[in-house]
C-alpha cells in the first residue's frame, strides 16, 4: 500500500484525525475530537519520508507476538510500548487486506 492509500484508509475510520504531537516527520492518527487533539487516542503512526513505509499500530499483545514470528517485516513498536505496538515495514510481505485488517484492529482497540 502507498502512503496515500494507508492515510485514506486510516482517515476513513469514524472520528479519526491526523495530528503531529511529536513534530514534523511523524504523522499520528488518533480517534476522538479533532478540536481537542490532546484528548485523542493514538492508533496509528507513520514515519514520513521512509521508503518502504513504516506504519506503527496498536495490537493485542498475543497477536503482536504471533505476527512478529510469522513476518520478518513486523517488528516491536519503534519508540513505543513493545508489548502493545508493532511497526510494520510495508515492503509487500503483508498484503493490502492484511494491512487494512491490522489498521482496523488497532482502531478498534483504541476506540472501543
Amino acid at each position: 500500500m502507498t502512503h496515500t492509500e494507508v492515510e485514506e484508509y486510516i482517515l476513513s475510520m469514524p472520528n479519526s484525525f491526523l495530528d503531529y504531537p511529536f513534530g514534523e516527520g511523524v504523522a499520528v492518527y488518533k480517534v476522538g475530537n479533532p478540536q481537542k487533539p490532546t484528548e485523542g487516542k493514538m492508533f496509528a503512526l507513520v514515519a514520513e519520508g521512509k521508503d518502504p513505509l513504516n506504519l506503527s499500530l496498536k495490537c493485542d499483545p498475543q497477536l503482536a507476538v504471533v505476527l512478529r514470528e510469522k513476518y520478518e517485516t513486523v517488528l516491536p513498536g519503534y519508540h513505543l510500548n513493545k508489548k502493545h505496538w508493532n511497526t510494520l515495514i510495508l515492503s509487500g510481505q503483508l498484503g493490502p487486506d492484511d494491512v487494512k485488517d491490522l489498521i482496523r484492529h488497532s482502531y478498534q482497540l483504541v476506540a472501543e
